[in-house]
């Protein structure tokens, strides 16, 4: 029985030091992995945001690049006919879009969902309007018409998008 007491005198404290270090330990690991996934992740965010707001930068540029009343005053030509201009226009859309069709990866699922409806709003203008007129008239009569189109609706597709980019970008500094 003595021996026994003995060992648990040596052994007693022994083990609540041991525990104690065990314990001190996993709290200090898990504050260290802490402490690193917080460094990691703000080197990342410092990298990172430079490129969301160029993505935002360029899919504004682009949603100005095919809104119907600038693609009209670039594209347009006296020369034209109708069913030219149509076919300007689309192509315009088209190559424009799929020249920064990356930049999804840098905004949210929400705001590229409102720039592809903005483009399929502005090509629906477009091929609506077309339909009004003979394919062999004018340019510039599918232009006009387009614009006063345009100016029928209470807010521009491309303008809709381009305010919910500019909000989007505003919560990335909040």
């Amino acid at each position: 029985m003595e021996v026994l007491l003995e060992i648990l005198k040596y052994t007693v404290p022994s083990l609540v030091v041991f525990f104690t270090v065990l314990v001190m330990m996993r709290n200090w690991t898990k504050n260290e992995e802490s402490r690193r996934k917080s460094e990691f992740n703000m080197h990342i965010s410092d990298e990172i945001l430079p490129v969301r707001l160029q993505a935002y930068e360029r899919s504004i540029l682009l949603l100005e690049r095919i809104s119907p009343e600038s693609m009209i005053m670039r594209l347009s030509r006296n020369d034209y006919t109708a069913r030219q201009l149509v076919k300007e226009l689309l192509t315009n859309i088209t190559s424009e879009f799929d020249h920064n069709i990356a930049q999804q990866t840098y905004m949210s699922i929400e705001a590229w969902e409102k720039m592809k409806a903005a483009k399929n709003q502005v090509i629906n203008l477009i091929n609506d309007t077309a339909k009004e007129v003979n394919p062999d008239a004018k340019g510039t009569t599918l232009g006009k018409l387009m614009l006063e189109r345009l100016t029928e609706l209470k807010s521009p597709p491309t303008q809709t998008a381009i305010d919910f980019l500019k909000q989007e970008v505003k919560t990335l500094f909040l």
